[in-house]
């Protein structure tokens, strides 16, 4: 009986103590779905994570100057407000009602997958470094534009069979295969197309490559151009003058420089390095301002500050003729044959023989700058001349009239550098002084301006690759660089720096492949900038005289 009487009180604690465990389980349930739902804000402030709640709050909103103070930090976290059950029960508090979840599925109904597919790469570097791949002429930027182009064939069917070049912008190649259709196509081709050796690959070919891939791997690749940014020789050059409005620097055709230095003019070999002086005109009180060689290297002509013009023979060492007829320097010079030109600080322009007699020679006098002449070239064909002067002008004249029959007046300053195109017939290409800075494009032709490009700095002096449609130009104030540059597109391929004062002086080597320049910090630089190879891409038009035979 006692047994059966403990049995029945064992039985009621232990329902009592289970009823009391499960209310209690379900008070914490409670609890907690009113402290995360009622109030989520303050949710986290419970317990022993209040504490680092409340530090990132004072360092992360407030700055790093605002901090707790310890009575503060000793204060018990406040509990969060309780809201009545009933609350809870009608805003459907429950675990299922909660919109959470770990996965983001974006949409990419709108995606065009040829431009994605394009600046993947860019966009996972900074814009210095694509500025450095855009520059880059390694091989390994080569490989890395065939391995994209490669995959646009495979992937997006771009159909390139070609290597883009790395140097320019491909963009534009990339824009031409945008397409509204699906981003894979399937089909069944069941017309078989007999094999050529020249346009399919083999239909015993393992490869899993398109034909487009095929041909893009066998397009042969272009040979990196890599310019020195250092000069190969440099030489001491003590008194070249810093004036802009002088020419004292050329190469003749027998690869011998002649320089002005003051009042002696020198040659140096580019064969075996030999200098020797040519003329000293200190004797006479007088200085040098200008030198230019024949087109056969043979004379050489020095113009003097008195106005003097002087004719040696460069192998002999002796001077054959002296022409006068300048009241002022003679600060430019130009051959055309027998004849030469010289433009002084008078405003005339003379043309003379040289072959006869200085008494006897019958001059032609050209008037049309009203100020300085700086700059003298005769086009390739011998026809007409080129002048520019300090009044901002660059006239055009023939071999037979005195007046000049073109007339350009869009530079805002001195026009010194001129050049005429050796590949395009009737191009002519001026620069202007520190006022202007901008590279001009003439058609000569027509009469009509073609280009023109800011420099950013003064012009001083132009000259036209002999192989490929580039040409260089030396800038004076306020960069003092040397730029190459690629016509038509007027991008440049090569900035050369190293003089210290402004680049006044420029000549071209005979085989065309290297130039040098002077500066005002005496000295002078030898470049390697253009190719030896003649370019694939000049113009073969039917009205251009030097490439058909009439």
């Amino acid at each position: 009986m006692r047994e059966s009487r403990e049995r029945c009180v064992s039985r009621t604690v232990y329902a009592a103590s289970a009823q009391t465990l499960h209310q209690t389980n379900r008070a914490d349930r409670i609890l907690c779905l009113l402290i995360s739902h009622g109030n989520p804000e303050r949710g986290s402030s419970v317990g022993g994570s209040g504490g680092v709640s409340r530090g990132l709050g004072a360092h992360g909103e407030h700055g790093p100057g605002v901090r707790e103070t310890a009575a503060e930090a000793d204060k018990p976290p406040e509990p969060p407000p309780r809201e009545p059950l009933s609350k809870c029960v009608s805003a459907k508090c429950s675990p299922v009602s909660v919109k959470s979840g770990d996965r983001f599925i974006p949409t990419r109904a709108g995606s065009n997958w040829s431009i994605n597919f394009h600046y993947a790469n860019e966009n996972c570097r900074s814009p210095s470094q694509n500025h450095k791949a855009k520059d880059a002429s390694s091989d390994t930027s080569k490989d890395t534009v065939a391995y994209a182009a490669l995959l646009r064939n495979e992937l997006l069917g771009a159909g390139i069979e070609t290597v883009p070049d790395p140097h320019t912008d491909d963009r534009h190649h990339t824009m031409l295969f945008q397409d509204s259709h699906s981003l894979f196509k399937y089909a069944v081709h069941t017309k078989r197309v007999p094999f050529n050796s020249n346009d399919e690959i083999s239909p015993y070919s393992l490869s899993p490559l398109s034909n487009k891939s095929h041909k893009l791997l066998r397009s042969p690749r272009k040979p990196a151009r890599k310019i020195s940014k250092i000069p190969f020789k440099v030489l001491d050059a003590p008194e070249l003058q810093d004036d802009f409005y002088l020419n004292l620097v050329d190469w003749s055709a027998g690869n011998l420089l002649s320089v002005g230095l003051g009042a002696c003019v020198y040659l140096w070999s580019a064969c075996t390095s030999q200098v020797t002086r040519l003329c000293d005109l200190s004797v006479d009180g007088d200085s040098v301002t200008s030198v230019c060689w024949n087109e056969r290297g043979s004379l050489v002509a020095v113009g003097t500050h008195k106005g003097y013009v002087q004719i040696w023979d460069a192998a002999g060492g002796r001077k054959l003729t002296t022409l006068e007829g300048h009241s002022a320097r003679v600060g430019a010079l130009a051959w055309n044959g027998e004849q030469l030109s010289s433009g002084s600080r008078d405003r005339v322009i003379l043309q003379r023989d040289v072959r006869t007699p200085p008494t006897n020679s019958a001059e032609r006098r050209l008037q049309g700058h009203r100020q300085e002449v700086c700059g003298l070239k005769w086009s390739p064909d011998h026809q007409h001349l080129a002048s520019g002067g300090n009044d901002n002008k660059l006239l055009v004249w023939n071999s037979s009239s005195l007046l000049p029959v073109q007339q350009y007046s869009d530079h805002l300053a001195a026009v010194k550098a001129i050049a005429w195109s050796p590949h395009q017939h009737g191009l002519l290409a001026s620069g202007g002084g520190t006022a202007d800075r901008c590279l001009r494009f003439w058609n000569t032709l027509t009469g009509q301006a073609l280009q023109s490009t800011d420099t950013g700095s003064q012009v001083c002096n132009l000259a036209w690759s002999k192989h490929a449609n580039e040409l260089v130009s030396t800038h004076g104030y306020s960069q003092n660089q040397i730029l190459v540059w690629k016509y038509p597109s007027l991008t440049q391929v090569a900035k050369l720096t190293g003089h210290s004062y402004r680049v006044l002086y420029l000549a071209v080597s005979p085989d065309g492949e290297a130039i040098v320049t002077g500066a005002g910090d005496e000295t002078l630089r030898f470049w390697n900038v253009f190719n030896k190879t003649r370019c694939t891409k000049e113009s073969k038009s039917v009205l251009n005289l030097f490439t058909r035979i009439r």
